[in-house]
């Protein structure tokens, strides 16, 4: 069998990622299938192949340059995360022959859907049944027996792009859904089908809470993130989460709703996609 690892985090964590690969008995890695190309999903990435000398990484085509030279990756990142990015750390360069475009895989069992919304290089993959969605379908954990989804729609943010995403990602067959944020569930087409409903939700709670005001202030934002709160359902386990992790989840929702006002601010005659 081979050994895969999907996304490898930050740059922070590459030294733990490796000390739990070695606790599991991993003694090599064959691959790494690549979802996209934020900072907390590929950071890591040269750290690991460093460490696994005969791994390869399936990734967008679109992306191989910004691995290959991650100084524009690592200027995006900080202007959007800020201090967070400061704290994953910048990513290394990592070489181009250890790179597979996503259009030249070859590997058996291995289906690459491109799905595009979060952002514009995503990537899914369904490999031997399993369906790993990056941040496709949003983020997922289970609180207490409580599920907790959140769309992850950061600026620049594609809701068109994201719905049809979704829509592909239910057209292949129902098996389980593993998220890169946090957990995974035995039915991807329930939980896409949640998702689906909920970025439709969310576009029209936003839509009427901003009122055509499209600056993203954070007055505004943080309305608009009381009002989810108390309008979708799906956000009900918030209220059981610690502190640390409430505060940490604001700051994302936050990021979410000025995706979804910079969408706004860009087509200004959209229409809801039913």
């Amino acid at each position: 069998d081979l050994a895969i690892v999907v996304d490898v985090g930050p740059a922070n964590t590459a030294v733990r990622l490796i000390e739990s690969l070695n606790y599991m008995g991993v003694e090599r890695v064959d691959y790494v299938f690549l979802t996209h190309l934020h900072i907390d999903h590929c950071g890591g990435l040269a750290e690991l192949l460093d460490h696994y000398p005969m791994a390869r990484v399936i990734c967008h085509e679109n992306g191989i340059d910004y691995l290959t030279d991650p100084s524009k990756l690592w200027k995006g990142s900080l202007a959007v995360l800020g201090e967070i990015a400061e704290a994953y750390g910048p990513p290394k360069p990592v070489a181009r022959e250890r790179l597979i475009p996503h259009t030249e895989n070859d590997l058996n069992d291995l289906m690459v859907i491109e799905t595009p919304g979060h952002a514009a290089h995503h990537l899914s993959f369904s490999y031997r049944n399993q369906l790993f969605v990056g941040e496709a379908g949003g983020n997922y954990l289970v609180i207490e027996d409580m599920e907790y989804l959140r769309p992850a729609t950061p600026p620049r943010f594609f809701f068109d792009a994201c719905v049809k995403s979704v829509d592909k990602l239910l057209a292949i067959d129902d098996q389980p859904i593993c998220y890169a944020h946090f957990d995974g569930a035995e039915s991807s087409h329930r939980l896409l089908r949640t998702f689906r409903d909920q970025l439709m939700r969310w576009k029209r709670i936003i839509r009427e809470s901003t009122a055509g005001r499209l600056n993203g202030d954070d007055d505004l934002v943080r309305r608009c993130i009381d009002t989810l709160l108390e309008q979708d359902p799906n956000l009900k386990a918030f209220e059981r989460m610690d502190p640390d992790t409430q505060k940490r989840e604001r700051f994302f929702m936050a990021n979410a709703v000025k995706g979804f006002i910079g969408f706004f601010r860009e087509n200004k005659t959209d229409e809801i996609i039913r």
